[in-house]
């Protein structure tokens, strides 16, 4: 599951993995961690030299930079509920979506987009948190993630109420097993509203 920054995917995951029964793939990251946050728990919290030996050693399903940190999906994450057979839910951004087709094509891929840039723009100003470079910077970010999402997601879905989002995605996950995804194409994505 991908999508921009404020958008509403840490919300919309938190429910998704009640309803669904799917597990959650912590990810590694080398950003410092925020107050709040506990390592392995919400991040796999590394420093650089050792988020560069995980991809050299082939420890990353895949990974990204995004905002001057690195992300990535360790694999043993991921393995250990697909052999329990657990579907796995990863919030990852485009970049490593795309790194999650190429090895497993028959991933499912949903990209929540914002009702308009203006609303995803309210949002973020709405936090308090952010300061106006960043959120420049984000919403140019976004508008990219935005424009190639049709041609790699499976599903788009507007998150423009939070409920009727959580329930789109959801009916999608709970629908949609490993064979049914086979034949489908990320070309012939549809958008939720």
């Amino acid at each position: 599951m991908s999508g921009p920054s404020g958008v509403g995917k840490t919300s919309i995951v938190e429910a998704v993995l009640e309803r669904t029964g799917a597990g959650f793939s912590v990810s590694a990251t080398t950003r410092p961690s925020r107050p709040g946050e506990r390592d392995g728990v919400d991040y796999h919290f590394v420093d650089r030299g050792r988020f560069d030996a995980m991809v050299a050693a082939g420890e990353l399903l895949e990974w990204a930079e995004y905002g001057g940190h690195h992300y990535g999906t360790p694999v043993s994450e991921v393995m250990e509920r697909l052999q329990a057979g657990i579907d796995v839910l990863l919030d990852i951004e485009n970049d490593g979506a795309k790194q999650v087709k190429a090895a497993y094509g028959d991933a499912l891929l949903i990209f929540i987009l914002p009702p308009s840039i203006s609303e995803l723009e309210a949002r973020l100003r709405a936090r308090g948190d952010t300061s106006d470079t960043d959120i420049d910077r984000r919403l140019a970010v976004a508008e990219a993630q935005i424009a190639e999402a049709r041609d790699v997601y499976d599903h788009l879905v507007v998150n423009d109420d939070l409920p009727t989002a959580i329930d789109r995605i959801s009916s999608i996950l709970l629908t949609s097993r490993p064979s049914d995804r086979g034949s489908s194409a990320a070309g012939s994505a549809e958008v939720s509203q």
